[in-house]
C-alpha cells in the first residue's frame, strides 16, 4: 500500500482529510516496518507537539480497522506497519530488534489438519520472530 491508497480508502470510508493523518500513512510508508504508538507519538510530536497518546491510538485502530495498517503484538504491545501491497496469500518474518518486516509466501495452515468438521476456519495469522542480519550484525 502507498500513502495515496491508504488517503482514497479514508475518503471512501467517509473520513476526512487531515495533514496529520497523511503524515502518520507517511511514516508508515517510510519505515517499512513495525512500529509502537509510542513510536508514532515520538515522531509525530516533532510536528506536532501537542498531539495525545489518546489521538496515535485512535487513528492507528482507525487505520487497522480499515486494513491501512497491519496489526501484530509482541512483548505485550500492539505493533502497527502499512498493510503489503500484494494480495497474495503471506506471512512475515519479523525482526524483534528493529521491526524490519520480509514476507513468507509459503503458509503453514496447509500443514495443519484441523480435524473438526464443526469449526470452519475463517483467518489465521502466522509470524516469525527473530533478529535480522544487521542486528545480528550489531549485537
Amino acid at each position: 500500500m502507498n500513502v495515496s491508497t491508504a488517503l482514497r480508502i479514508l475518503k471512501d470510508e467517509g473520513y476526512k482529510y487531515t495533514e496529520k493523518r497523511e503524515d502518520l500513512v507517511t511514516l508508515f510508508a517510510k519505515e517499512k516496518r513495525y512500529l509502537s504508538a509510542r513510536d508514532v507519538l515520538n515522531h509525530m510530536q516533532e510536528s506536532y507537539p501537542g498531539m495525545s497518546v489518546d489521538t496515535i491510538y485512535r487513528n492507528l485502530t482507525l487505520f487497522a480497522d480499515l486494513t491501512i495498517l497491519e496489526e501484530t503484538e509482541w512483548n505485550g504491545e500492539k505493533r502497527y506497519r502499512l498493510s503489503c501491497s500484494t494480495k497474495t496469500h503471506h506471512h512475515h518474518l519479523i525482526c524483534l530488534d528493529c521491526g524490519k518486516t520480509r514476507q513468507i509466501e509459503s503458509c503453514p495452515m496447509e500443514n495443519i489438519p484441523v480435524g473438526d468438521s464443526e469449526f470452519e476456519v475463517t483467518g489465521h495469522k502466522f509470524e516469525v520472530y527473530g533478529r535480522c542480519g544487521a542486528c545480528q550484525a550489531h549485537a
